[in-house]
Formats: structure tokens, C-alpha cells, sequence
């Protein structure tokens, strides 16, 4: 090609230089003939001698040029046949027209031309119809498929080796859990030191075991507390087994008067340590939150939970109800109003344990109201007797007169609830970290999580029970009126349903404190008495229940019809009551447009883990979930679609 270059460059004189030389030449033959003669032809010797240059110039570049495409052509081709990624042509119809060797070893054919593409690769059929990716597997070969629809046009390329590499990978990131034994306390009080030993001894022994059969790394930290780490695989397996662990001490231990039981966090998601450290402990403390005897898993924005089958071990000591109670009573001294506030449709629990704590608000000198929002037919006639007495008219304040009241030392004390988005007005605990929660329900996955001061035990009865023992150790001498001791005592009698379900030692001491402190239980009677027309529509209700696994009742209301939030929870406890019903739930729609299901049940069958898969919660044998954009039929077709699914993996119901 440089020869060439040269030989263009030799003989490629414009016109207008020669045209200039035979000009002078003529000029010179005019006057001196001889050397002009000369002249005429040397210029006709350069014009012969150029043409002939430019002449084999272009026979060189056109067999140069012939000679390169045919080179390129051949270089073309062979990439195309010898390049590792397949390429496939189709037309409208999706049958494929050409496509290059790759293609051909890919599906095991000599040809796949004529073939219709979405009979070949049924994985194609949901692209879209712009350019995609999409994985394509064929006899454990992974495939990635670009699909460029304008142009019908496929690439595939083998990834095989990096899908094995990021599995590799994946299945490789570390995860942490902590094991604690939440009872041990309780469970070993009243033994002596060699019989505690050699049932913590046995109890370790087990989980040591469960850890060598899941590839665990165990390390014992405390007496009561063990750190366990695993990759991936092993947080899979423990995932499949349903961490057998918490039923495995439980039944081992169950001849005893208080069986063992363990609550697990673990985490996962992310490569830090520190982190992986930090998100286990805080899923220990939900586990624990939630009654313990479970097992709270957090993979990055999942959380889960497993075990939870037993009631929450009820503490035999008032220690952290004492420092609680004088930690509240510092925070309230140093606030200049305090606001308390319940869930939104509050009920005799909200109500009570409000007004308990605004009772705390007076003994200590400070401002003090009750945020009330919404309507509940089971508080109107609570709502009219405190309506007699002056002081009791100025303690209730709407939410949006809270939100005018709040400054930035104001103290606010949420009860009987955990979540932001159930309070009566959700703005009131923004931007703000001066709150306390007072709760019994198993904690969720939702919480207030910017509070100073958290008192959340499950296994109390009600928050007017703990809230009951908040005030005892307020201060040396608490003196309560009448309706204060009554509203508290109704409160606990409503969610024990007089004292029926879910109590302890705890319960009838805190009641015992009410009673000796003037609350009369004929004004509480007085207070839960039903209407006539309330039970012939409750009737209406449970005339429709089915029984499904021979043991559970569930009864939707009819189409059309609206019901209190509180007439479909007695539904509910009524069906449970019923022989052979080990679980009840009721689907209703309410007075304010939603769906609600109330679930109750004795302990045997879990009703928070079945509410909390449908978006609601609560404690094991007293749950409810409110359900948007449903009906009726359609929220009880999910109902029973989830216990479906958590009898094929408990098998629950057998």
C-alpha cells in the first residue's frame, strides 16, 4: 500500500499544471522554436509518463481492494462460526432463519432452522417486547438470551461458570445468630445447684448436637446465652427444619413445671460483621419481644419467624416493672406536658391504661392529656361516666389540638399499641425521640423504633395490668378515685375476658391492688352489658361458620352488611368457646369500609402467625388484621389460603 501512496503521488499532477506547462512551452516555441520544441516534448513525455502511472496505480488498488475484502470476508465469516455466542435471525411468525454453528451445538442438532422459536425455548414465550435479558437452562447449561426484538435478533452467550461462581458466592456470605435461654430463671428457681447444673448441661448438650448436625460454629457465651455462625447453606437448612431446636428443648423439658424454651436471632444479608452482630441482637430482642420460645430471622429487608407456639412465661419478679416505673416517672418530671395516646378505635384496654398514666401525669405535678381519636361502640358508656366528672372532660383532646400541644420537651407515652401506623394520630411520635411504649402484644416487624423508654411484656395480661403495676411503684403512697381503679380494672377484666383467658399470678395481684382501691366491679358489669339487638346479630353471624381441619370455625358475615369492630371480636370469642373449636375467626366488614378478622383461639393453634401473614398481628389466642380493597369472600378465601399453607408446612391442623 505505501508503494502505491508513492506512485499517487508521482503521477497524480492536476490538469492545470500541465495546461500551465504547455503554455510556457508554446511561449518559448513562439520566440526561440528549438527550446520551445524541446519543451513540448518533455511536458508530452510527463503527460505520457503520468497517465501511465495513474493507470497501473488503479489496476494495484483495485486488486489490493479485491484482494482485502476477500480477506475480510473470510475473517467475517470464520468469526461468526467460531465466535462463542450464539446468534439466532427469526421473522414475525418467531421461526428461526439462520443462525451461526454455536447455536446448533447448543441444541444438540445440526440445524434448528425452520423451527419454530418459542417451541424450542418455551422460556421465552413472557418476554417483553422491547430488549430484554433473559436466563435460559438447558441440560444444566445456563444460557444468557439478549433478545433485540426491532431487529429479530437474538444473542446467546454460556454463563454458566459465573452463575456457578455468584451461587458460590452467595451461598458463602456469612450469617450470625445468639441463642438465649429466656426462662432460665424461672424455670430453675426452686432447684438446687446440682440439679440446675445438669439440666443447663442436658439443655446444652442438645443444641450442641443441633448445631454439629446443621455445620454450625458454636461458642457459649453466658450461662444462658450461646453465638452460632453459618453460611448460607446452613441458614437454608435451618430455614427448612423451622429451627426444630425451639420445639426440641421444649419437649425434652416439658415434664417440668416451666419447660425451657429459647429465643434465636440471626441475621443475615450483608458481608460486616459489625452489622451481622448488630441486626442479630436486634432480632433476638423482637424474638424476645414477641413472648421468646421463637426463632426472628432478618435477610435484609425480610423478616421472619418461626416456633412461637407457647404463651409467654409470665415473670415472677417486679424488678423491671420498678425500675420502668421510677425511669417514667424521671422522664415525665423533666417534660412539660405529657400526651398519652392509644390505637386508633380505642378500646377498654386503650382507655384504661391512658387514663392509668395520666394518673401518673397529676401524682407528678405536670400537664397531662389523653389523645382520643375514632368511635368504638364498647366505650361509649365508659366515655359517658368519665363525661360526668369536670376533670375527666378537660384529659381528652383530639388529634389534631395534640399536635398544637406538642413542643419539643413534651413527652409522649404510647399504650397498648407498638406500631406508628395503628396510632391514633401517627405525626404526633415524628421527629421526636421523647416516647414510651407500654404494650403486651408480641412485638412485629412495625415499631416505634426512636423511643426512650420501652415496656413490652407479652405474657401480661393487658397494658391496664401493667400499667396497674407502673403505678405502685410510682411512688410510696398511690392513691386512685374510684373511676381511675374501675376503667383500669375494666380493662384487664375485657382481655381476659373476665379473667377466663391469659392470666397469671400478676393478674389478680393487679386486680386485687384495683379492688382495694374502690374499683366497683357492678359498674363494670353495668359497662359490658349487651343489647338485645347485638346478640340476634351476632347470632346471624355465627349461623353462617364452617368448620375446616375438623377444629377450626370460620364465619364471614353477609354481603352488604356492616358490623363494629367489637360485635365481630365477640363472634369470635363465642366461636371459640364452642366443643371440638381450637380456633375461631371472623370476617366482617366494618363500619368504616374495611375488612376485619378476628381470631381467637386456646393456646393449641398460633392465630398471630396466620394474622400476621395476612398484614395484621397480636398475641397467640387473640389476634386480628384489618384488610383494604377486599371483600369479604375475597378476604376469606385468603384466610383459608393461608392456613392451607401453614398446615403444609406444620402441619398444624392434623
Amino acid at each position: 500500500m505505501p508503494k502505491l501512496l508513492r506512485k499517487r503521488w508521482y503521477g497524480g499532477h492536476t490538469v492545470w499544471s500541465y495546461m500551465l506547462m504547455l503554455a510556457l512551452s508554446g511561449a518559448l516555441f513562439f520566440y526561440y522554436w528549438l527550446i520551445g520544441l524541446v519543451a513540448l516534448l518533455l511536458v508530452g513525455l510527463a503527460i505520457y509518463y503520468s497517465l501511465l502511472a495513474e493507470s497501473a496505480f488503479e489496476k494495484e488498488l483495485h486488486a489490493y481492494v479485491g484482494t482485502l475484502s476477500h480477506r475480510v470476508k473470510r475473517a467475517s465469516h470464520e468469526v461468526i462460526h467460531e465466535l462463542p455466542i450464539g446468534i439466532v435471525l427469526y421473522d414475525e411468525e418467531k421461526v428461526i432463519e439462520w443462525h451461526n454453528p454455536f447455536v446448533a451445538k447448543m441444541a444438540g442438532k445440526e440445524t434448528v432452522i425452520g423451527q419454530n422459536l418459542l417451541e424450542l425455548w418455551p422460556q421465552l414465550k413472557n418476554r417483553k417486547d422491547k430488549d430484554t435479558v433473559i436466563e435460559l437452562v438447558l441440560d444444566k447449561t445456563i444460557y444468557s438470551v439478549i433478545v433485540k426484538p426491532e431487529e429479530r435478533l437474538l444473542y446467546i452467550h454460556d454463563i454458566t461458570v459465573q452463575s456457578e461462581m455468584s451461587r458460590k458466592l452467595a451461598e458463602g456470605r456469612p450469617a450470625i445468630g445468639l441463642i438465649l435461654l429466656d426462662n432460665l430463671d424461672e424455670a430453675t428457681q426452686g432447684m438446687d445447684d446440682q440439679l440446675r447444673t445438669l439440666t443447663v448441661a442436658k439443655i446444652t448438650g442438645q443444641i450442641n448436637e443441633w448445631a454439629v448436625k446443621n455445620g454450625l460454629f458454636l461458642r457459649r457465651t453466658a450461662s444462658d446465652r450461646f453465638l452460632f455462625m453459618m453460611d448460607q447453606k446452613g441458614l437454608q437448612k435451618l430455614e427448612q427444619s423451622r429451627f426444630d431446636i425451639l420445639d426440641d428443648v421444649r419437649d425434652m423439658t416439658l415434664e417440668m413445671k416451666v419447660p425451657f424454651t429459647l429465643s434465636i436471632g440471626v441475621a443475615s444479608g450483608t458481608d460486616n460483621l459489625i452489622e451481622l452482630g448488630t441486626l442479630a441482637g436486634t432480632s433476638l430482642d423482637i424474638a424476645l419481644g414477641r413472648g421468646g420460645d421463637q426463632a426472628a430471622l432478618k435477610v435484609g429487608q425480610r423478616l421472619s419467624f418461626y416456633g412461637g407456639r407457647s404463651n409467654a412465661v409470665e415473670k415472677r419478679t417486679r424488678v423491671r416493672a420498678r425500675v420502668i416505673s421510677h425511669a417514667l416517672r424521671d422522664l415525665i418530671r423533666e417534660s412539660d406536658r405529657v400526651l398519652v395516646m392509644g390505637h386508633k378505635i380505642p378500646d377498654m384496654d386503650a382507655i384504661g391504661a391512658a387514663i392509668g398514666v395520666w394518673k401518673m401525669v397529676q401524682m407528678a405535678g405536670k400537664e397531662g392529656y389523653v389523645v382520643l381519636e375514632g368511635d368504638n361502640p364498647s366505650i361509649h358508656k365508659l366515655l359517658e361516666l368519665l363525661s360526668e366528672e369536670e376533670k375527666y372532660k378537660k384529659c381528652f383532646v383530639q388529634p389534631d389540638q395534640a399536635l398544637h400541644l406538642k413542643t419539643p420537651r413534651t413527652l409522649i407515652v404510647v399504650v397498648d399499641t407498638h406500631k406508628a401506623s395503628l396510632l391514633a394520630e401517627p405525626k404526633l411520635v415524628q421527629n421526636t425521640n421523647r416516647i414510651v411504649v407500654v404494650d403486651h402484644h408480641r412485638r412485629g416487624e412495625e415499631f416505634i423504633s426512636d423511643a426512650v423508654l420501652i415496656y413490652m411484656e407479652p405474657y401480661a395480661s393487658s397494658t391496664c395490668e401493667l400499667v396497674t403495676e407502673l403505678l405502685q411503684y410510682f411512688q410510696e403512697r398511690v392513691s386512685l378515685d374510684v373511676m381511675e381503679a374501675t376503667v383500669l380494672l375494666a380493662g384487664i377484666a375485657v382481655d381476659t375476658k373476665n379473667f377466663a383467658m391469659r392470666t397469671g399470678a400478676r393478674t389478680f395481684e393487679a386486680a386485687s391492688f384495683l379492688r382495694r382501691n374502690g374499683a366497683d366491679t357492678a359498674i363494670i358489669h353495668r359497662m359490658l352489658k349487651e343489647d338485645l339487638d347485638a346478640y340476634v346479630r351476632k347470632a346471624e353471624v355465627i349461623k353462617h361458620a364452617e368448620i375446616i381441619y375438623d377444629h377450626i370455625a370460620i364465619a364471614a358475615t353477609e354481603p352488604g352488611k356492616k358490623y363494629s369492630q367489637l360485635l365481630i371480636a365477640q363472634v369470635a370469642d363465642t366461636l371459640v368457646n364452642m366443643t371440638d373449636i381450637m380456633a375461631s375467626f371472623v370476617i366482617g366488614e366494618r363500619q368504616d369500609g374495611l375488612i376485619g378478622i378476628s381470631a381467637r383461639s386456646h393456646g393449641q393453634i398460633n392465630v398471630q402467625i396466620v394474622m400476621e401473614r395476612l398484614g395484621g398481628g397480636g398475641h397467640l389466642t387473640n389476634a386480628a388484621v384489618q384488610l383494604e380493597h377486599t371483600t369479604v369472600q375475597e378476604a376469606a378465601k385468603r384466610l383459608k389460603q393461608v392456613l392451607k399453607e401453614i398446615d403444609e408446612e406444620e402441619g398444624l391442623f392434623e
